[in-house]
């Protein structure tokens, strides 16, 4: 295996784990990391289409309506009429959205905090300035 390839097969290693963790730290809140995103998506805004959940998502339209169903039968999110476009509905997140959000946002913290613990402080760094090259 050449040293390229086994770059790329320890970063997919490594981007699988991090999702494995991912939908572990989810599992008290019986979310998806789809889900997941979409609540913080949602409750980043006064209001969202799904139209632009979509986008923001990068999903079809279709699973965006599907996802905010999903969210809204758990009352994490409500459908209301758009303040500037009464015929069309935006997405809010309800307090007990913003809850659970903050709740998984402490969680995705915390067990962000137990991973990269592993490193040394250098080394943290070092792999933020790689990782934000390869993504550029």
């Amino acid at each position: 295996m050449s040293d390229s390839a086994a770059l790329g097969e320890l970063l997919m290693r490594a981007a699988r784990a991090q999702r494995r963790r991912w939908r572990e730290s989810l599992a008290p809140w019986d979310l998806s990391p789809h889900h997941a995103r979409a609540l913080r998506v949602v409750g980043g805004r006064e209001g969202i289409r799904l139209s632009e959940l979509a986008e923001e998502l990068h999903i079809a339209p279709r699973s965006a309506t599907e996802v905010a169903d999903a969210l809204q039968a758990r009352g994490l999110v409500e459908r209301t009429a758009d303040p500037a476009d009464r015929r069309a509905v935006v997405l809010r997140v309800t307090e007990q959205g913003r809850s659970v959000q903050r709740e998984v946002a402490a969680a995705r913290d915390a067990d962000n905090r137990e991973l990269f613990g592993r490193l040394s402080e250098s080394d943290r760094a070092e792999l933020a300035r790689l990782l934000t090259a390869l993504g550029d």
